[in-house]
């Protein structure tokens, strides 16, 4: 499928949106390097699979200021309930999968039916709301002799579903990352998620308050608070 136009990055005198996008699918399959590759445009490949961490990164998306929050999941067998309290939290879903991982493909389907249940419920949507965005990614399309899930199982599952589908490589591409978040972004202004009607007091359950934040941003500058490529070094396992 076409991918949009990467991020423009310009002046905005806009107040600034804040979006609350959660990277879901198990371990494994890339979800750290897709949200990291999106932030600092560089692909690093090797993580703690057991990291979580929620990313801000403030981006400018045809002349607007967007302030996101990326909430990188563990991907590990947890509680149900801790599940749940993430996808609550969150405006918008990319459910990663690796092409080269069947298991991590037919775990897409309960992630994307969990996410629709969730916010779907009375006291969630309000009534008669629109369901949040969803897309599927199917990540690692470059390791092509090790694939185990075609790109017509993911378009199928697609169509089933009816949510968008990207086959990426987040190690051989920038603007392929950019399209998943730049997507969810486009959906959640169609929505009219950012209208002044729209802003409601969020509240943050005991369990998202415990998983750490790091300021992160496209600038590689040391000073200050933005993320450096060699502040990753500390969650990469020796």
């Amino acid at each position: 499928m076409s991918f949009p136009r990467p991020l423009r990055r310009s002046v905005s005198l806009s107040p600034a949106r804040t979006l609350r996008l959660v990277v879901l699918g198990q371990s494994a399959v890339g979800k750290t390097a897709l949200t990291v590759r999106f932030i600092t445009r560089r692909f690093i490949g090797d993580y703690d699979p057991t990291l979580e961490m929620i990313y801000r990164h403030v981006a400018v998306i045809d002349g607007e200021m967007v302030h996101f929050e990326i909430l990188d999941t563990a991907g590990q067998e947890e509680d149900s309930l801790q599940i749940e309290e993430k996808i609550k939290w969150g405006d918008g879903f990319a459910v990663v999968y690796s092409v080269t991982d069947r298991c991590s493909f037919d775990e897409v389907m309960r992630l994307c039916f969990l996410i629709n249940h969730l916010h779907a419920s009375p006291k969630r949507s309000g009534g008669g709301a629109e369901q949040p965005p969803v897309v599927i990614v199917g990540n690692k399309k470059d390791l092509q002799f090790d694939r185990m899930v075609s790109t017509e199982d993911g378009e199928n599952l697609s169509k089933a579903l009816k949510i968008p589908f990207y086959e990426i490589s987040t190690r051989d591409s920038y603007e392929e990352p950019v399209a998943v978040f730049s997507s969810l972004y486009q959906e959640l202004l169609r929505q009219g998620h950012f209208s002044p009607g729209s802003f409601k007091r969020r509240t943050v359950s005991k369990l998202m308050e415990k998983i750490p934040k790091m300021q992160a941003s496209s600038s590689l500058n040391s000073a200050g608070r933005s993320l450096s490529f060699n502040s990753f070094r500390d969650y990469i396992p020796e």
